[in-house]
C-alpha cells in the first residue's frame, strides 16, 4: 500500500464505503506479511512512496510466484521483479499478466503504472555491451514515472560521439553514466553538466578490469564534483536513486 492508496482508503472510511473495522485490519498487516519462505514489507509504500521490489536472482520460479501472487492479492497494483530469467518469467507469465524484458532481466507483474512522466533522466553508456546495465537502470526509471532519454555508446574512446550530444545532456535533470573498462564516462559527463550525475561501473572488460572493480574504483576516485557511485551492474539501485532526485 502506497501512500495515494492509503489516502484513498481513508477517503472510503470518510464516505462510509469502507467500514473503520476493515481500515484497521488492512493497516495492522502493513509491519510485514509472513508467507514462509519471505517477509513481505508491506509498509514500505507508505514510508518510501514505493513498493518493495522483488529480486529475483536466486529464487526460484515458484518463489517469485508466490511472492508476486500475495503482493498482487493484497492492494499492489504493479510489482518490480529485478534479475529474472527468461526461464522464471515464464513460469511467472503463468501465473500473472507480466512484462518482461530479456535484456535487461526486468519483469512487471500485474498493471504497468501509467502516471504522465516527468522530468528527464539522461542515461548514457560506454558502449554497446553496457546496454543491459543501463537498460534495468531505464525500465526501473520508468516504472517510477520517469522520462528516460537514452544515449548509448558515447564512450571516451570516441569522446566526439559523447560531445555531439552536449545539448541532451545539459537539458537533463539527472544523468546515469554506465560504463566498464577503466569507467573513465562518469568523470567525462560531470565535467560537462550542472546535475547530479549517477556513475553506474560494469563488469565489461578485460582482464585488469577485474570484473569491474577497476572502474568501480575509478568512479569513486573522480575529480568531477557532484558524481556519487552505485555498486557493479548495479542497474536498478541507480535507476531507483535517479528517480528519487528526479521527483523531488
Amino acid at each position: 500500500m502506497n501512500k495515494d492508496e492509503l489516502k484513498d482508503m481513508l477517503s472510503k472510511v470518510a464516505n462510509g464505503t469502507v467500514s473503520v473495522d476493515e481500515a484497521v485490519g488492512r493497516i495492522q498487516l502493513q509491519p510485514y506479511d509472513d508467507i514462509d519462505i519471505a517477509k513481505i514489507d508491506t509498509n514500505r509504500g507508505v514510508r518510501q512512496g514505493a513498493d518493495e521490489v522483488v529480486y529475483g536472482e536466486g529464487k526460484t520460479a515458484e518463489q517469485i510466484c508466490k511472492i508476486v501472487s500475495h503482493m498482487l492479492n493484497n492492494n499492489v497494483k504493479s510489482v518490480l521483479v529485478t534479475r529474472m530469467s527468461e526461464e522464471k518469467a515464464k513460469v511467472l507469465g503463468d501465473c500473472v499478466k507480466l512484462f518482461y524484458d530479456p535484456v535487461s532481466r526486468i519483469g512487471i507483474a500485474g498493471e504497468t503504472p501509467k502516471k504522465e512522466p516527468c522530468g528527464n533522466i539522461v542515461i548514457a553508456t560506454g558502449g554497446t555491451s553496457d546496454i543491459p546495465v543501463a537498460e534495468e537502470a531505464a525500465l526501473t526509471a520508468e516504472y517510477y514515472s520517469n522520462k528516460v532519454t537514452r544515449l548509448y555508446d558515447v564512450g571516451v574512446a570516441g569522446v566526439h560521439r559523447l560531445l555531439d550530444n552536449t545539448d541532451l545532456l545539459l537539458n537533463a535533470k539527472v544523468v546515469i553514466a554506465v560504463a566498464g573498462m577503466e569507467g573513465a564516462l562518469a568523470s567525462v559527463v560531470g565535467g560537462l553538466v550542472d546535475c547530479p550525475v549517477i556513475a553506474v561501473p560494469t563488469s565489461v572488460g578485460y582482464g585488469a578490469s577485474f570484473k569491474g572493480l577497476s572502474a568501480l574504483l575509478s568512479m569513486l576516485n573522480s575529480c568531477a564534483s557532484g558524481v556519487s557511485v552505485v555498486n557493479i551492474d548495479n542497474g536498478f539501485g541507480a535507476g531507483y536513486l535517479a528517480s528519487m532526485i528526479n521527483r523531488i
